[in-house]
């Protein structure tokens, strides 16, 4: 490949912009869906994108006495971590980029720079409603990272590998892990909620309580990357969701119709729910979603060593 072929994958295809945009259509149809469920007309299909030219282009104000490192640094790590993910996930329904033993794992911890810099970003702030979004999402990280991991290892178990293109393969050539491992693929819906911080579980960034949360002292350029970061996080984690547990990539088409049936379902579910208070969403989940997924684990390390 040539230097101007290399830039130009990384800038447009497939990653970079066209990942981004991608991103921003999978948020629209997201905001589309939940707005239909509850008889409103919703956004326009370039609203996503006027949103982030519109904060890229306002003055990003610095409050005085945050750390400037921290401040500035913070939104383009966040940003960076989704989009390194997305070099070993089946975007857009492609064989990943890169490929590597357990690169499961990393792009597991990559999804999860995401709520780290939201949390240093609100304890960097010297609004008590950053510090409070700051503790809500730290405390929210710990219950939902858990167990999302956990449903995602129960069909590398199956597959024998922790590359994350091995199991998609196992997936699309032997059966849809929804139908062997139904509590998982819950499991893996819930807590990619949980992750987006997506209603009910958004007492992180209520706006009815701590206005934008760890956000409230962001602006411009900086908000913008965290929208950006999340947009991508978003696209990655349904495509890592519908590749383990939908039948693996196989048609690209397909596995677009397969993604957009994830997002149809956390709509319906932000439609039906009402916000869950912290210690709700902290209590339940973390003690009921961790020892399900620990219970189907087990069940299949027996069933593997039953049937071996």
């Amino acid at each position: 490949m040539t230097p101007l072929a290399a830039l130009l994958s990384i800038m447009f295809f497939p990653a970079g912009i066209t990942l981004i945009l991608s991103g921003m259509l999978y948020e629209w149809a997201d905001r589309k869906l939940v707005a239909r469920f509850q008889n409103r007309i919703g956004p326009r299909w370039f609203q996503p994108l006027a949103d982030t030219i519109k904060l890229l282009t306002k003055e990003e104000i610095k409050p005085q006495g945050l750390k400037s490192l921290l401040f500035y640094g913070l939104p383009i790590v966040a940003l960076t971590g989704a989009l390194t993910a997305a070099l070993y996930a089946p975007i857009l329904g492609f064989s990943p980029i890169y490929s590597f033993p357990g690169d499961l794992i990393v792009t597991l911890y990559m999804l999860s720079l995401m709520t780290m810099c939201i949390g240093l970003a609100g304890w960097n702030g010297s609004s008590r409603f950053s510090l409070i979004g700051a503790t809500r999402s730290f405390t929210q990280l710990f219950a939902y990272e858990a167990p999302f991991l956990l449903a995602l290892l129960g069909p590398a178990m199956a597959a024998n590998s922790w590359v994350i293109k091995d199991v998609s393969a196992y997936a699309e050539g032997h059966y849809w892990m929804i139908l062997t491992q139904p509590v998982g693929f819950v499991i893996a819906l819930i807590g990619l909620m949980g992750k987006l911080e997506l209603p009910p579980f958004d007492a992180p960034e209520a706006e009815t309580e701590i206005v934008a949360g760890a956000l409230t002292e962001y602006s411009g350029r900086g908000l913008a990357l965290f929208h950006i970061g999340k947009s991508v996080e978003l696209v990655v984690a349904v495509s890592l969701v519908t590749a383990f547990y939908l039948g693996g990539i196989g048609n690209p088409l397909l596995f677009l119709i397969k993604t957009l049936v994830i997002v149809l379902l956390m709509a319906l579910l932000q439609a039906m729910l009402t916000r869950l208070r912290i210690d709700q969403t902290v209590g339940l989940w973390w003690r009921y979603g961790a020892l399900l997924a620990l219970l189907q684990i087990l069940i299949l390390i027996l069933l593997k060593g039953w049937l071996a």
